[in-house]
C-alpha cells in the first residue's frame, strides 16, 4: 500500500538512500533537509532530477530538525498536500570523533540536540495527525554503538545515539494503543559509502585534544579507525540499510519487527539488544501491560 513518508536528514547518507529506495517502492516520499535554498540547494536539484528521471513520487521539504517551528511547518505542509502522513523516519544525526575530555559541554549538548531532541520536535509535530488517524509507523534509525562494542573517541555520538534508542523504546509503549507502530533500524559502523566519518565533528578544545595525540594514547585515533575498517567485510553495502527500511515499511501493519540490525561487522549489538528487548517484553507482561508490545487496531480513531 502506498504510504506518505517523511524522512529527516535526507540530504545525504542513509537518509538520501532510503528516500530514493522508498520512492522506488511506490511510496510518496518527502526528503527532509535544512537550507533547501542555500547550502542544500544542489541536493534539492538532485532530488528533483532523480524523481523526474525515474518517475517516482519523491520531493524535498524544508525541515531543520534543530527548529521546532521548522518541524511544525514541514509536517503541516506535507499533510496539507497529501491529506495524511503515514510514516515518520527519524534519520537525522551527526557524528563526532576525538577524545571525550576535549569536547566542550556545549558540543555534547549540540550532538544531543541533533541526534535526540530533533526526534522530539518532529514527533510533537507529527504525532497529533497519526493519533487522529489511528494508524501510523514511527521508524527510528539507531546505531549499533548504542549497545555494541564501543571503540574510543566516539563518545558524544555514542552517548547521543544510546539516548535516542532509549527514547524510541519508551515511545513504542506510549504509542501502541493509539495504533502507532514502532520499528528501530540498527546500522553498524559502515566506514565507507557515506560521509558519516569524513564529516565527523572534532573537539573544540585543541589543547586537551593534543594531549591525547601524544604520550600513552599517541596513535590511538588512527588505530581505532583502522581497526573499525578492518572489521567491515569488503562487500558491506550501505544500501542494505535503505533496503531494510523499505522492507519494514512494506511489512503489513502489526507484523513489523520491533528491531532490525544491519551490521556487517557484528559488533555485538544484536546480542545485547536481543537480551534488552526480551527483558522489556517480560517486564510489560509481568505488570499486566503486554498489549503495549503491539500496536492496537483502532477502528474508530478519535482526535
Amino acid at each position: 500500500m502506498k504510504q506518505v513518508i517523511v524522512i529527516t536528514g535526507a540530504s545525504s547518507g542513509f537518509g538520501a538512500l532510503a528516500a530514493r529506495a522508498l520512492a522506488h517502492a511506490g511510496h510518496t516520499v518527502y526528503a527532509g533537509m535544512r537550507e533547501t535554498t542555500g547550502r542544500n540547494a544542489p541536493q534539492v536539484e538532485a532530488v528533483q532530477r532523480y524523481a523526474a528521471e525515474h518517475a517516482v513520487d519523491l520531493s524535498t521539504v524544508e525541515m531543520d530538525v534543530a527548529s521546532e517551528a521548522s518541524c511544525e511547518a514541514a509536517i503541516a505542509r506535507i499533510i496539507a498536500r497529501q491529506g495524511r502522513l503515514d510514516v515518520v523516519i527519524h534519520n537525522a544525526g551527526h557524528m563526532s570523533f576525538g577524545a571525550a575530555e576535549a569536547f566542550t559541554p556545549e558540543q555534547f549538548a549540540q550532538l544531543y540536540d541533533i541526534n535526540v531532541l530533533s526526534t522530539q520536535r518532529v514527533n510533537r509535530a507529527a504525532l497529533p495527525s497519526l493519533r487522529k488517524q489511528g494508524r501510523g509507523l514511527v521508524l527510528w534509525v539507531s546505531s549499533s554503538s548504542a549497545r555494541g562494542g564501543t571503540p574510543p573517541y566516539l563518545s558524544p555520538y555514542f552517548a547521543a545515539k544510546a539516548a535516542m534508542d532509549s527514547l524510541a523504546v519508551s515511545y513504542a509503549s506510549e504509542l501502541a494503543r493509539w495504533g502507532i507502530e514502532t520499528s528501530i533500524i540498527v546500522p553498524g559502523a559502515f566506514t565507507q559509502g557515506t560521509h558519516h566519518f569524513a564529516n565527523a565533528g572534532a573537539p573544540d578544545d585543541k589543547v586537551r585534544a593534543a594531549l591525547y595525540d601524544q604520550g600513552p594514547y599517541a596513535g590511538l585515533a588512527e588505530q581505532s579507525l583502522k581497526g573499525l575498517a578492518s572489521l567491515e567485510p569488503a562487500d558491506a553495502d550501505v544500501a542494505a540499510v535503505a533496503q531494510a527500511i523499505v522492507q519494514v515499511v512494506d511489512t503489513p501493519f502489526g507484523k513489523r519487527p520491533f528491531r532490525v540490525h544491519i551490521d556487517p561487522s557484528q559488533d555485538g549489538a544484536e546480542i545485547v539488544n536481543g537480551v534488552a528487548d526480551r527483558v522489556r517484553a517480560e517486564l510489560l507482561r509481568r505488570i499486566g501491560l503486554e498489549d503495549l508490545l503491539h500496536p492496537r487496531v483502532v477502528e474508530h480513531p478519535k482526535a
